[in-house]
């Protein structure tokens, strides 16, 4: 067995991290000798919370860690996996679907990069925990404390409240016909469909 310092890359937007981010982490940091939570910097998407905050929010509720740092990427992922020296890409799995998209990734990931990609499946308490639901659930007023630690959901209340879509009755509709445009893909919590 070679003494080479085995590192993991975790990427994703971690907007926000939720407690089922922070369950892969820690157990992806349990087979890693070094885990880089790897903040990606989507220009297709806006998020909620700013690249800086995430980051720092994900330093601060991992610091107890030795073997995790926190570090924003742009670009493709295999890239940034090569010039970390990462051997793999770790990914969660919540679902069938997200399998499906995951399988297709990984070998694409395979074959431009050369890099491996390890899944974690998710705990099953953890399972149905999606950023987009969070943020959709803190617009409304919903209590989403069981799903992100504290110092999280106190970030996406102040920052709802700056943009104006905090318990906003002209954005959010008494009879549910409206939702605030938090960057979701699908109707979530007012029930038309499943996201």
């Amino acid at each position: 067995m070679s003494g080479k310092k085995r590192v993991a890359v975790l990427p994703g937007s971690y907007d926000p991290v939720t407690y089922g981010h922070l369950d892969i982490i820690e157990r992806g940091a349990a087979l890693y000798d070094e885990l880089v939570v790897a903040v990606s910097e989507n220009p297709a998407k806006e998020p909620l919370l700013p690249l800086e905050e995430r980051l720092a929010l994900i330093r601060e509720l991992t610091r107890s860690y030795g073997n995790i740092r926190a570090e924003m990427f742009t670009g493709m992922t295999v890239e940034f996996a090569k010039r970390i020296g990462a051997e793999v890409i770790l990914r969660g799995i919540r679902t069938f679907a997200d399998f499906e998209y995951e399988f297709q990734l990984a070998l694409a990931n395979k074959r431009i990069g050369q890099v491996e990609t390890v899944f974690i499946m998710s705990s099953a308490e953890r399972s149905f925990i999606r950023s987009s639901l969070i943020k959709e659930a803190t617009a409304l007023g919903g209590d989403v404390s069981p799903y992100v630690p504290h110092l999280v959901f106190e970030a996406l209340k102040r920052r709802l409240a700056e943009l104006g879509m905090m318990h906003s009755r002209s954005r959010v509709g008494l009879d549910g016909d409206e939702t605030p445009d938090i960057g979701r893909d699908g109707p979530g919590l007012r029930g038309e469909a499943i996201e």
